[in-house]
Order: C-alpha cells, then sequence, then structure tokens
C-alpha cells in the first residue's frame, strides 16, 4: 500500500531554530515541541542541505529533482515582481514534476501555501501538477492583509483571487487540516494523496498572530527592517509549529498517521534572525549557515522512532525519493539529479558518497561539499574546509592541501560545464544590506 505523502517545507528557517536541533527554549517555553515529537518519533539529518541558499531556485529543484540552474527563472536569485507578466521567469507546464508524476502514479495531488514558481497564465502550480492550490504565488506577503511587497493582494483559490481573514500561517495549517479530512476516506480506501504545505513562516515580516496592527507600518516594505526581534521570530515558528500539530492530530484522528510519510525541511538557511549555529551565515550564502538545514522523516509503519543519520543530501533529493516511495517513474527525457534515500530511511546507518554542487550569480559563489571535504568561493577568494571537524568555516585549509583544494575545484568547474550559463540580466536581490546591519 503507497503512502500518503505530507512535504512540509518552512520559509528562511535558521538550522539550530528547532529544539531537536539544539534550539533553545523562548521566553513562553519550547519553540518546536510538535516538530521535535516529529523528530523523535522517526529519523532527524544532520547534514542535510537545501539545493540553493534563496527560495525560489530551492523550489525548481523540489519541483523537478534536478539541479535548478537548468531553467532560466531559477537563476532569478530570487523570482521577484519582474516574472509576473513573464513568459520565461517560471516553471514551464510542460516539464515533469514530482507532483504530475505521483499524479500518474494514482496520486490526489495538493498545494497549500507557497508557490514563488512564476504566475499564471504561463505558469502555476494547476499547470504543473498539483489538483489543488490555496495559497501565494508571491515570494512573500504579510500575515494579515496576504498583499505582496508590490501592494497586490496574493492570496489564491486555484488561478482565483481569494480574500480571507486571518493570520496566514494559521489559514495554511487549518486548510491542510480540512484538506486531510476531506481525503481520508478516499485514503482509506486506497487512493493516497500528496500534500506540498509550504507555510511562509517564519520569512519577513516579522508578525506574530497578534500583531494585526502591524501590517499597515509594513505596507511599503515587507523586508520590515526596522522591526522583529528574536522573540517575536521564536513565536511565528511556534505558530507553524502549532498548525503542525494540529495536522499531526487530523491524520491520527482519521486513522492515517502510520501510513502517512512527513517530510519537513526550509528552503534555505536562516535570515535575521535565526539560529544557525555552529554554523556561519545565512540566507543568500554558500557558507554552511545558508544552504544546511533540518530534514527529519517521519512515517511509523516503515521508519523507526528515534533515528539520526548523518546522510549528505539536498532538496532534489527528498524529491527523488518521495516519487521513488510513490511508485513514480522519471521521465526518460528529464531523469533526476537526486539519489533517492528509500535505503536510509530503512537503515540509517547506510550512507553513501554523495558529491553536491552550488553556484550564485551573488559574490560568484561556489560550493562543493564531498565527503568531509567543501570547497568554497566567494568573490575571489577560495577556501577548503575539513566540514567534519569545522562545520564553522575557520580554518581554511587550501594552503596546506593544494592538491586537494585543484581537485574539487576542478569537480566543480566540470560539473559547471554541464549546465546553462548564468545570463548577465539574472537579477539578484537583496532586501537588506550592511548599510540596514552590521555583516554577520
Amino acid at each position: 500500500m503507497k503512502p500518503n505523502i505530507i512535504f512540509i517545507v518552512s520559509d528562511d528557517l535558521g538550522y539550530a531554530d528547532l529544539g531537536c536541533y539544539g534550539g533553545r527554549d523562548a521566553a513562553f517555553g519550547a519553540v518546536s515541541p510538535h516538530i521535535d515529537a516529529l523528530a523523535a518519533g522517526g529519523l532527524r539529518f544532520t547534514e542535510g542541505y537545501a539545493n540553493a541558499p534563496v527560495c525560489s531556485p530551492t523550489r525548481f529543484a523540489l519541483m523537478t529533482m534536478r539541479y535548478q540552474y537548468r531553467l532560466r527563472g531559477a537563476l532569478e536569485e530570487p523570482l521577484n515582481s519582474r516574472s509576473k507578466n513573464s513568459t520565461t521567469l517560471g516553471l514551464p507546464p510542460d516539464l515533469p514534476t514530482l507532483p504530475s508524476q505521483l499524479r500518474e502514479a494514482g496520486y490526489a495531488t495538493a498545494l497549500i501555501g507557497k508557490w514563488h514558481l512564476g504566475y499564471p497564465p504561463s505558469f502555476g502550480p494547476l499547470r504543473s501538477g498539483y489538483d489543488e492550490f490555496f495559497g501565494i504565488m508571491a515570494g512573500g506577503v504579510d500575515y494579515f492583509t496576504h498583499c505582496s511587497s508590490q501592494g497586490d493582494h496574493d492570496l489564491y483559490q486555484g488561478e482565483s483571487a481569494h480574500h480571507e481573514v486571518g493570520y496566514l500561517t494559521d489559514v495554511l495549517s487549518q486548510r491542510a487540516v480540512a484538506y486531510v479530512e476531506r481525503q481520508a476516506a478516499a485514503a482509506r480506501g486506497g487512493r493516497p494523496f500528496f500534500l506540498s504545505l509550504h507555510y511562509t513562516a517564519p520569512h519577513w515580516p516579522w508578525e506574530t498572530r497578534d500583531d494585526a496592527e502591524v501590517a499597515p507600518t509594513v505596507a511599503g516594505n515587507l523586508f520590515h527592517l526596522a522591526g522583529g526581534s528574536v522573540d517575536s521570530y521564536q513565536r511565528m515558528i511556534h505558530h507553524m509549529d502549532e498548525g503542525i500539530g494540529q495536522l499531526v492530530e487530523a491524520l491520527r484522528q482519521q486513522g492515517l498517521l502510520d501510513d502517512t510519510l512527513i517530510v519537513f525541511t526550509s528552503d534555505n538557511g536562516g535570515e535575521r534572525f535565526s539560529d544557525n549555529w555552529p554554523l556561519v551565515g545565512g540566507k543568500m550564502d554558500l557558507t554552511e549557515g545558508g544552504i544546511r538545514v533540518p530534514w527529519l522523516a517521519h512515517w511509523p509503519r516503515r521508519i523507526m522512532a528515534g533515528g539520526v543519520s548523518h546522510q549528505h543530501c539536498m532538496t532534489m533529493d527528498w524529491s527523488t525519493t518521495l516519487l521513488d516511495i510513490g511508485g513514480g517513474q522519471p521521465h526518460p527525457d528529464h531523469p533526476p539529479d537526486g539519489v533517492s534515500l528509500c535505503g536510509v530511511l530503512q537503515d540509517p546507518s547506510i550512507s553513501f558518497e554523495r558529491p553536491m554542487h552550488w553556484r550564485m550569480k551573488h559574490r560568484q559563489q561556489r560550493a562543493t561539499r564531498l565527503g568531509r571535504w567543501k570547497y568554497l568561493k566567494v568573490d575571489e577568494h577560495e577556501y577548503l574546509f575539513d566540514i567534519s571537524q569545522d562545520a564553522r568555516e575557520r580554518a581554511n585549509l587550501a594552503h596546506r592541501h593544494p592538491e586537494r583544494l585543484s581537485a574539487m575545484r576542478d569537480a566543480w568547474l566540470a560539473w559547471d560545464a554541464t549546465l546553462p550559463p548564468i545570463p548577465p540580466d539574472a537579477t539578484v536581490s537583496l532586501g537588506f544590506s550592511v548599510k540596514d546591519m552590521p555583516q554577520r
């Protein structure tokens, strides 16, 4: 029997923001008790990565199971408002995707939450494999007005504008619970569902459930550069965690929890108020803090509780894994770059070598992770780190191991040569700089 699959993606969550990754309690108590319970009852990965240190490129990889750099839209860092009327800046509907291939394998499919892969009529969730969509098309919106950075209303039911009063995180959680309840009978009868639950939390603006009065003050600049705090940020995570707890309880009440695979992660590393300890950097950086993220898998029927894996993996590997588990078939013309982690889910002691590569137009960054070693280039500076001993990337071993540096540089160049170059008109959109706050 195929499992139901729920793929939960948080937005800009730091590596150590969750209790199960060493995060500290907030003034109000535990930040993420329900997510921590999923980790305790399932499998936690310590060295899992996002396909990019910024949101929309990672989402291209999640959907296609391939390196995002093959697609023009994914070369934006990230997609911004100029994509709204574009016919090129988005996920092409003719490409096979994780939801489209799971649908072919018999799954009902739905996306609740953030899309950020281009706008209709050229692009959209319903054009790329989802039967249902409720959420936002943009990269971020106000949690109360549901308006984007441009001031446009950006909450949709399918491809139609939808107006609803409510704090967005709660609205998405309620929709996810309702979807599970609506699909429960069919799932028990043999038709599983694939639910993508892509929260905007804890992405800016820094609004908790009790901060409706903040919305008018940030309407002109959702980056919210003069606001926020660690406390409000932790409360935003906690609101998401409460919703995930409600979703798990709905699965339990419907008798579906044992046969549902829940995967939880973030689209990239943390931003201003996040805790990435012991990692350095964050969103937009190819240092570990920008790309190493939480990865949790919970499936009582198949995954033993309390497992920890040190297997290297990235976003597209998880999408490939879900396709494998769901019985979907990769398209022969678009073979995945991701690799299946099914064996690791069964036995966390299993590990295999997994080379991983990244590139960014921002600061001309490059990175390759191979085993314990990481090659990194930022601006004109090259580094070599032994991540197993120095996850904080403070001890540059480039001069001590020049042969290894050269070999890893060559490996990156060989990989890069298989992909289209980054075009000059690709944009880099930075929400803030050192003029707004000191550098990390």
